[in-house]
């Protein structure tokens, strides 16, 4: 959680002082939902992310120096310059794609689920997205194909209570979230987003029900980002003012109740020194890094037809 806290912080000021040109959406006050699902997970397993994933390519092992270097638009990047801080990839450790289009990559985590379990592998997928793409139609579809196939997936629904700009009352009769799945017969749970061990507990018993072939889970995961939908800024977004819940939500800090429950338990509080240094040599590093070849700009934009004879 501190590694993907001092991360965004960085690139917060990076988007603050244009050095990031590309859109980037900060996971800052979040970050006990990747850590705890991630951590529930094995190597092997897939995680699918929205636009909001940096918390998500780090808590499931992605380099620091990757993330870095494509938000700058180096070579080095982990989708190699071309996606930016949305399109983040890292097969090693089943980072098989971010996507910002909303709800795009939960039909891609249930089809990676079917293909888990035709191949008969002991291997979970996990969609993750934001409380408006329960608005989306083909959510509800890929929840039923998983259901009725008892697909190994899980369904993580970060709740920050804010749909881009709108907030939740806004846009819903009942706050219910958590009953999204009922009517496709997968169970559904609210957690407390900002308490790593519940969504560590959750997680693990969603994971293991999956990993068992009795189907997918839907968690809905409560919290709160502190920054806006998209940059650096916090209650003002776009123009847009939010409700005033931040100061609320910055007393729920997750990584502070995950040090008061550490020290409740006699564990030496974290030294982040070490973390810090690592942040700082990732993002020297990407800042020295090469720009991609100019030559290779057509790469990976138009199919190439296949040499005759």
């Amino acid at each position: 959680m501190v590694r993907i806290r001092l991360a965004e912080e960085a690139v917060a000021r990076m988007v603050e002082s244009g050095e990031a040109r590309c859109p980037c959406h900060l996971y800052i006050g979040q970050e006990a939902i990747a850590a705890g699902v991630c951590a529930a997970l094995d190597r092997a397993d897939t995680l699918w992310g929205g636009h909001r994933s940096h918390g998500h390519y780090l808590a499931k092992g992605g380099s620091l120096y990757g993330l870095f270097a494509e938000i700058l638009g180096k070579a080095a990047g982990c989708s190699g310059g071309r996606g930016g801080s949305m399109h983040l990839l890292s097969q090693e450790h089943g980072i098989l794609g971010t996507v910002p289009i909303v709800a795009a990559t939960v039909p891609l985590a249930v089809g990676a689920a079917m293909a888990y379990k035709m191949r008969q592998e002991a291997r979970v997928a996990v969609a993750f997205f934001g409380d408006g793409t329960l608005e989306e139609g083909h959510v509800h579809e890929s929840m039923n194909l998983a259901a009725l196939y008892r697909l190994p997936v899980v369904f993580i629904c970060e709740n920050n209570l804010y749909s881009s700009h709108l907030h939740w009352t806004e846009r819903r009769v009942l706050d219910n979230l958590e009953k999204a799945g009922d009517f496709h017969s997968v169970p559904g749970q609210r957690v407390d987003g900002n308490d790593v061990e519940a969504v560590f507990q959750a997680s693990s018993i969603a994971v293991a029900r999956a990993r068992a072939g009795e189907g997918p889970s839907f968690l809905e995961c409560r919290t709160f980002r502190w920054r806006g939908h998209v940059g650096a800024s916090s209650d003002i977004d776009v123009g847009v003012k939010r409700r005033g819940e931040l100061a609320e939500w910055l007393a729920r800090d997750p990584i502070a109740r995950a040090t008061r429950r550490l020290r409740e338990c006699r564990f030496e509080s974290l030294d982040q020194n070490a973390i810090v240094e690592e942040v700082r040599s990732a993002l020297n590093a990407a800042r020295k890094a090469a720009l991609p070849p100019a030559e290779r700009v057509l790469e990976h934009v138009y199919a190439e037809a296949a040499c005759a004879g």
